[in-house]
């Protein structure tokens, strides 16, 4: 046996000495290997061949036994290394406009609606979008924004996951219990579309960073469930000309609506001119929601971003959309604009719309 592995082993390197391709030399050493099995198999036991190449083909079985799984076992680390490293190219660079070959897979289900199609597509590739609130209404409407492909998604808020938020915001999972909301909401985002830019803002929206931060961005989604933050983002947005998706909710019930003044749209504050008197707007620590609502609620405040972006269809301008889940029923309500509206009415002598 010996004596045919020294063979092997001078035709296997001498064969690569001379310059012999790696395909050439495995076959003659399967023709060689294949030669000694056949000298044990038909050789009758003592016969000086046989005794040379070994004395019994039990040895050679166990052998090439050995040699296959060390093959495999070669095959599948170079089959892991050769994915691992197909993850780790950079992503293939596509010009300023279009679409990578993957998003135009992604979002074939997109492009065949007739009302969106590749233009819509385009559009929601290019907008902007600013979501304040990383909580329960932020969380769906985030995750769907980046699904559809929006380009680019802003997000603010200066809270971390709890425990307690679990139960509604599903963009959060367990491991995220004090991280940041906005960090943990961009890991997930990303991770479910790699293709969409997040820009995290871990701090409160303020007087002083609003209008700089809104300036940045197309549309405006407000999430929060603080009254000061609701007036704070109403007034910068109408200021700015921006369309705001505008949700709440209450226990069983959420509303959304689009405040778009710019738009002959009421805002916010047209509809709610004054905050309600303490006690009187429970937040939901206070009196509970059930946790699916912020999920149906926050969803629909993402069709209407991409309604908005893309142009599709109508938007919720003038209207105030109320689903009461407790019972499954919808209902819309007609919203028109104040003129004493201190944020977007006519004053006397006063030119804006």
């Amino acid at each position: 046996m010996l004596a045919v592995l020294i063979l092997a082993a001078a035709l296997w390197w001498g064969g690569r000495w001379f310059g012999v391709g790696r395909g050439p030399r495995l076959a003659v050493l399967a023709v060689l290997f294949a030669a000694v099995l056949l000298t044990q198999v038909v050789m009758p036991a003592g016969h000086p061949l046989r005794e040379a190449t070994g004395g019994g083909i039990v040895g050679w079985l166990l052998l090439f036994g050995a040699a296959a799984l060390v093959l495999v076992y070669r095959a599948g680390l170079g089959r892991l290394r050769r994915r691992a490293e197909a993850k780790a190219a950079p992503a293939e660079e596509a010009p300023a406009g279009t679409f990578r070959a993957a998003e135009l897979e992604r979002y074939a289900r997109h492009i065949v609606l007739r009302e969106l199609g590749g233009p819509g597509q385009k559009r929601l590739k290019e907008a902007k979008v600013l979501v304040i609130g990383a909580g329960g209404l932020g969380s769906p409407a985030l995750l769907y924004l980046g699904a559809a492909g929006v380009g680019t998604i802003g997000m603010i808020d200066d809270d971390t996951v709890e425990n307690t938020n679990l139960q509604r915001q599903v963009i959060h999972m367990d491991a995220a219990i004090g991280t940041p909301k906005v960090f943990s909401a961009e890991a997930t985002v990303t991770a479910q579309n790699p293709h969409v830019t997040v820009k995290p803002y871990n701090r409160r929206l303020t007087e002083e960073i609003a209008a700089d931060l809104f300036a940045e961005y197309d549309v405006i989604l407000d999430g929060t469930d603080d009254t000061a933050t609701r007036y704070l983002v109403n007034r910068t947005a109408v200021a700015q000309g921006k369309p705001l998706v505008s949700g709440a909710l209450s226990q069983w019930e959420g509303q959304v609506s689009v405040f778009d003044p710019a738009r002959d749209a009421p805002c916010y504050q047209c509809i709610f001119p004054e905050a309600p008197a303490p006690g009187l707007a429970p937040s939901c620590a206070e009196a509970g929601v059930l946790g699916p609502l912020p999920g149906v609620v926050g969803a629909m405040m993402a069709v209407e971003a991409v309604k908005v972006i893309t142009g599709a269809g109508a938007a919720l301008r003038g209207e105030l959309l109320i689903y009461d889940a407790l019972w499954g029923e919808t209902r819309k309500i007609a919203l028109k604009r104040r003129p004493d509206c201190p944020v977007c009415g006519v004053a006397p002598g006063d030119g804006r719309p």
